[in-house]
């Protein structure tokens, strides 16, 4: 395994620019106000104000104005930002950003195999876009709930959004497969990607 976990923002340069690019590019449908952004990326304030001047600048992000979402009133209007879909680079971006998300998983699922015993791992739900399915990642075996939540922040700060996960032992998966759970059975049987499988699922 490599002992040198990819970091998008040696890419990038800065974590926070990472984080609004991988945002922008992941929702190209929709716009974002500013304490929007720092709320779904974590950061600074200051911060995301300086990548976004900077990414305007470079033509991928568009400033608009609008009604504050809170209100109706045309004294309200505040600034908004989307990613600008005729930017010359915006395809390019966008499949690199996919094949970054891809080095993040990995390496989230390495550092989960070095905390604990891992049979089953799986990314389904918006992962895959089935927003029908209730859980993002299904993890079968035994570690830590407090390393795994640990890692799930983490892993969150870097994709960025919030992720609902499951987290089961392998008796209990076993038992529920072997009586159908309609739960369980939404899940092996939609859209996902298996990363690991200890059990011939």
């Amino acid at each position: 395994m490599s002992k040198n976990p990819f970091k998008i923002e040696q890419m990038f340069g800065s974590k926070t620019r990472a984080r609004l690019m991988a945002l922008f590019l992941q929702h190209p449908d929709e716009s974002f106000f500013v304490r929007e952004l720092t709320r779904r990326i974590d950061a600074q304030l200051n911060s995301v104000r300086r990548e976004l001047s900077n990414l305007i600048e470079l033509g991928l992000i568009i400033e608009k104005k609008g009604l504050a979402k809170e209100t109706k009133r045309l004294s309200e209007k505040k600034k908004y930002y989307q990613v600008n879909t005729d930017f010359i680079l915006f395809e390019d971006l966008r499949s690199l950003f996919q094949k970054v998300q891809i080095l993040l998983k990995k390496n989230f699922v390495q550092d989960l195999q070095e905390k604990g015993q891992i049979d089953y791992f799986a990314f389904t739900g918006r992962f895959v876009d089935a927003t029908e399915i209730a859980t993002d990642i299904l993890i079968v075996g035994k570690i830590k709930q407090a390393d795994l939540e640990k890692m799930i922040t983490k892993f969150e700060e870097e994709i960025p959004y919030e992720i609902n996960y499951t987290l089961m032992p392998k008796d209990e998966f076993l038992d529920r497969r072997q009586v159908a759970d309609r739960f369980l059975l939404s899940i092996l049987n939609g859209e996902k990607v298996v990363m690991v499988d200890n059990l011939t699922v």
